[in-house]
């Protein structure tokens, strides 16, 4: 059986390709060749953009294949190319194409559902919001290809993914601030935010789970990610007792957290933008093979070893890297006046209880609160 992996070089793609090569597949992977990977040796390369149509027909001229699994490029022109060339397509897009996730204020009440089903509103033109509608125009054309009978085609909405060899990894950001020996990091909103991520071992899993059961799989979209969610503070005091570090965590209004946009994807809004796993758990029977304090773990011991260089691969302020420390210290500043002030306000703090009753003896017709 031959099975071809579009992109393939990228954080799940080696975890896709030995769940594959474990399914006795020959496989091959098609990609720029600019991003190498070490891979089996029986693994074919091919060389070529999957952001162009002229160019993946070129490539994939007189090739035919058992299972695609397209992870990268523009996967609409992906699609079609593909169509006489393969009876089962797998495609990875994102969560972006929802309704509300950069715009919160598109939806009433402001944000996405929490948690987002499959089901919930997209971006439903370029002028809302174009790289999200893009997304949307993708879905659409995977999924009438499975509608016209061209192959039988699976749709995953990837969350933010994390773990090794990911760029611009969201555990980089905090943990370079660690390296870097900061006494403080600064959170918006207390760093409330859920947002789910997916750890590349659990991603690549899922992809392997409809593999194995395409006759459930077929013509569905799927949210995938971590079945267990951290929210942002979590996410943040696992990478720091992963690295034995003792900061304090500041919490400022997102309206002015510029200092830290880096841990909002996007660098977006508060907003939580957590999917709805139950589809994907309940047909094809997700589990988390590595749970997410685990696999923050393994990720912060990678970058350790195998620091991310700067120029590519670490989260940006609009200045680049260093990052922005001199904003946040003043902001840690401003925040730790401002809680001594609000401290000092006089207040009195109200008993805590439930209105239902309590008597102490039968028949009296109020306790000994009056309720």
């Amino acid at each position: 059986m031959r099975a071809l992996v579009v992109g393939g070089t990228g954080p799940t793609g080696p975890k896709i390709v030995a769940g594959l090569r474990e399914r006795n597949y020959d496989v091959s992977v098609l990609h720029r060749g600019t991003h190498e990977v070490d891979l089996p040796g029986d693994v074919e390369h091919i060389h070529t953009d999957p952001h162009f149509r002229e160019t993946l027909d070129e490539a994939l001229e007189g090739r035919e294949f058992e299972l695609a699994i397209a992870t990268y490029g523009r996967i609409r022109h992906v699609a079609e190319a593909l169509i006489g060339k393969t009876p089962r397509l797998i495609t990875v897009g994102g969560t972006v194409g929802y309704r509300g996730i950069m715009n919160p204020e598109r939806n009433f009440p402001n944000g996405v559902l929490v948690p987002t089903p499959e089901s919930a509103e997209r971006v439903a033109s370029e002028e809302e919001f174009r790289f999200g509608y893009l997304i949307r125009m993708t879905e659409d054309v995977v999924m009438q290809g499975h509608t016209d009978g061209h192959y039988e085609a699976t749709h995953f909405r990837y969350p933010v993914v994390y773990g090794p060899s990911q760029l611009a990894g969201p555990v980089w950001a905090v943990a370079r601030r660690i390296l870097d020996g900061r006494p403080h990091i600064v959170l918006p909103d207390g760093g409330l935010t859920l947002v789910t991520r997916g750890y590349v071992d659990n991603l690549a899993h899922t992809i392997m789970l409809a593999v194995d059961q395409p006759d459930i799989a077929a013509g569905q979209i799927y949210n995938c990610g971590d079945a267990e969610q951290l929210t942002l503070r979590q996410w943040v005091d696992a990478i720091a007792r992963a690295m034995n570090h003792d900061w304090t965590v500041w919490s400022v209004p997102d309206a002015v957290s510029h200092a830290s946009r880096d841990f909002v994807p996007f660098k977006g809004a508060t907003h939580h933008q957590l999917m709805d796993l139950g589809k994907v758990i309940h047909e094809l029977g997700y589990h988390d093979v590595v749970n997410p304090l685990d696999a923050i773990e393994r990720t912060v011991r990678f970058y350790l070893d195998n620091p991310p260089a700067e120029n590519d691969a670490a989260p940006r302020t609009d200045r680049g890297y260093p990052y922005n420390y001199a904003a946040e210290d003043e902001l840690v500043r401003i925040m730790a006046t401002a809680t001594e002030q609000m401290a000092n306000i006089a207040h009195e703090e109200a008993p805590v209880s439930h209105p239902y009753p309590h008597p102490k003896a039968p028949g009296l017709s109020r306790d000994h609160k009056k309720r």
